[in-house]
């Protein structure tokens, strides 16, 4: 990694941190952010801003449950999914639904890098992998 590449990462790492609020991003924090790029700009700006959408993408995905479903989802379900991983994971959790027929039948839900699965396909998979 360069010299150049390092002074962008480091300088992203504390706009990010800049970001959030009680640990959170906070949109008005992220439009400070950019506006302090904009009027302050970096030896190489589009490493810095890469770095740093990186990093919000990253944080984005901590925050939100994406939840695959075969058949229909009522928002009750939802919402109860969204309460227990926001209580697991000690923040606020939303979730949004995604059709997958592919999972026959269940649930399949992504919270950042974790997965869990409660799935037919998923059941169907581990059945012939043990095979």
């Amino acid at each position: 990694m360069s010299a150049q590449s390092k002074k962008a990462q480091l300088l992203a790492r504390q706009l990010f941190k800049l970001s959030l609020e009680n640990g959170a991003l906070a949109p008005e924090r992220v439009t400070g952010a950019l506006a302090y790029l904009e009027q302050h700009r970096p030896a190489n700006p589009l490493l810095v801003l890469r770095a740093y959408q990186r990093l919000v993408a990253i944080e984005l995905a901590r925050s939100a449950a994406v939840v695959e479903h075969a058949g229909s989802i009522a928002d009750t379900v939802l919402q109860s999914l969204a309460g227990s991983f926001s209580a697991r994971y000690h923040r606020p959790i939303t979730a949004t639904a995604v059709a997958n027929p592919a999972l026959i039948a269940g649930l399949r839900v992504r919270v950042g890098d974790d997965l869990y699965e409660a799935s037919i396909a998923g059941q169907l998979a581990a059945l012939a992998a043990a095979v």
